[in-house]
């Protein structure tokens, strides 16, 4: 599932992003302010970035130079009531990949998205393969030799950010966000009952995982080789 953080300051545009970005099938995080949006971006390493300029504290052209310095290269794609031909340059210098002013239409702007995406090669394969399993994510749906493999919502959420970034060291605040958004609360042992949940389903013998490797005080790693010696396929 592809990832997008939308730092925007105004709640109601704000909320219309999130609702459309989620409806396309993005894993949304939000942030309100500058500062947050630079903790989310350096924590979660989203797919994409919509960014609004005029923020409270670190800006939007601020917060854009940051992100590139610290190497993420995500597409950004700033948004701003400006429409200055200057404030557009100083954008695209500091690193943002595409820009939409106010008022702008939302179809608009997905368009954009979905061309960055494909452009910078980010578009997530439909199917992704490991061993026996096979999770979908047109469907959402993971299944073993063509038998559906029951998992809950949270949990599917959670094995397609492992396996999307398998061999990646993931924390568990980016697995929380991956189940249930930046803003919503839940504790580090909930991660990890719906993380040994998901071993029970995919694991051999769960007590010596061979896909789900727990990484001391850090995360969970996804390892891509299962039982025959396979690599995951996408």
């Amino acid at each position: 599932m592809r990832s997008v953080l939308i730092v925007e300051d105004d709640p109601t545009m704000l909320r219309g992003l999130e609702d459309n970005f989620a409806i396309k099938g993005y894993t949304v995080t939000t942030a309100r302010d500058g500062e947050q949006g630079k903790k989310a971006a350096l924590q979660n390493t989203p797919d994409l970035v919509i960014l609004d300029i005029m923020l409270p504290g670190i800006n939007g052209y601020e917060l854009c130079g940051i992100l590139r310095e610290k190497k993420l290269d995500m597409p950004i794609i700033m948004v701003t009531a400006k429409d200055q031909e200057s404030d557009i340059v100083l954008g695209l210098n500091l690193g943002a990949d595409d820009y939409v002013t106010k008022p702008f239409s939302i179809k608009e702007l997905l368009a954009r998205a979905e061309a960055l995406m494909r452009r910078m090669g980010r578009t997530e394969p439909d199917i992704y393969e490991f061993a026996d399993f096979r999770l979908d994510i047109t469907t959402g749906t993971l299944t073993k030799n063509d038998q559906t493999v029951k998992l809950g919502p949270k949990e599917y959420k959670i094995l397609h950010l492992l396996v999307r970034k398998q061999g990646c060291v993931l924390t568990q605040d980016e697995i929380l966000n991956a189940a249930c958004g930046y803003t919503h609360f839940i504790s580090s042992r909930s991660i990890d009952k719906f993380v040994n949940s998901i071993k029970s389903k995919i694991e051999p013998d769960p007590d010596n995982p061979i896909y789900i490797h727990t990484i001391a005080g850090v995360g969970y790693k996804f390892e891509p080789i299962g039982t025959n010696g396979n690599h995951l396929n996408n």
